[in-house]
């Protein structure tokens, strides 16, 4: 009787114990997810939800302001707007067809291993991603300047060609954005690439040059399809960073540029919101550029076939 007395006495605590362990393990994942899903609300899901109200509104002062339905949206549509769109979208095509293709083939190049300092090579690369996108604008809006001594046009006269206004006209203000943002993101997206050739195995090339396959033949079928995930993610960080360009374009030309050649959808937001002290129209263009984001990106993503699931056609 005292032995059991005594066991019943020690047992007796377990079951709160327990209770209280078990409660600590449910409790536990939301603790560590906590931060996220409080800087999700702060930062991503209240901005939007306040960004949509305020393209309801006339904003007339702080915490004053007026509901107007649809009329920013509808004030929105007017040159300008189109111009910034045709602006983004152009500059978005342009920097897609360089930063894929050109950062691909040579992470190809600097994957190999008979290539003499190709460490060298791809910190070269990687460097002016970490310069300033302000001193790096900078330089370029002198560099092209229209003067006779500017960097670029001291080099064209040095080959008989005349010197030109890159940043009056349309064409040529729109090449210097693209080279510029070439020159900053070439050595990011190359990185990108050669991530995803060490996860190619080295036996499918070995087994394709037993066949007798060309490199050509190497490269369609075993590199771009072992790529294509890598591809996919370039493709859509580009259309996001294309839409979203601003501090390019505002280095280059300032807060307006000659006949909206510069103006970007952001540039746009800017003026409206911050030149104009117009928030709510600000914020109608904002979610339009939103909308048309995301509608890219989804169209994007079905046609590269991200949607498809395994064993579809």
């Amino acid at each position: 009787m005292t032995v059991n007395t005594t066991n019943t006495m020690k047992l007796q605590p377990e079951k709160p114990r327990r209770k209280v362990h078990l409660k600590q393990e449910k409790i536990a994942p939301y603790i560590f997810v906590l931060p996220f899903i409080l800087t999700f609300l702060v930062f991503f899901l209240y901005p939007i939800i306040s960004t949509v109200l305020t393209s309801f509104q006339e904003v007339l002062g702080p915490g004053d302001a007026k509901f107007i339905g649809l009329k920013n949206y509808r004030n929105m549509i007017n040159e300008h707007f189109f111009n910034a769109l045709w602006v983004t979208t152009r500059y978005t095509f342009w920097t897609i067809l360089v930063l894929v293709p050109i950062p691909m083939l040579l992470s190809i190049v600097l994957n190999r291993k008979n290539i003499l300092g190709r460490n060298i090579f791809r910190s070269a690369f990687f460097l002016p991603a970490l310069t300033s996108v302000i001193v790096a604008g900078l330089f370029f809006r002198l560099a092209f300047g229209e003067q006779d001594t500017t960097l670029v046009n001291m080099i064209l006269g040095f080959f008989g060609i005349p010197k030109t206004t890159w940043l009056q006209r349309g064409h040529t203000a729109m090449f210097v954005m693209v080279v510029l943002s070439t020159w900053r993101w070439l050595g990011v997206n190359v990185i990108y690439f050669l991530s995803g050739l060490q996860n190619i195995p080295v036996e499918q090339y070995e087994s394709a040059s037993i066949d007798g396959a060309s490199e050509w033949r190497k490269f369609l079928s075993i590199t771009v399809p072992g790529l294509k995930p890598v591809i996919t993610y370039v493709v859509t960080i580009s259309i996001y960073g294309g839409y979203s360009m601003f501090a390019e374009s505002y280095t280059l030309f300032g807060p307006r540029s000659p006949g909206d050649i510069g103006l970007t959808m952001v540039s746009l937001i800017y003026q409206q919101g911050f030149n104009e002290n117009n928030f709510g129209a600000g914020s109608a263009i904002g979610i339009t550029l939103l909308i048309i984001l995301m509608a890219v990106n989804m169209i994007q993503l079905a046609l590269t076939g991200f949607f498809k699931k395994e064993g579809d056609d």
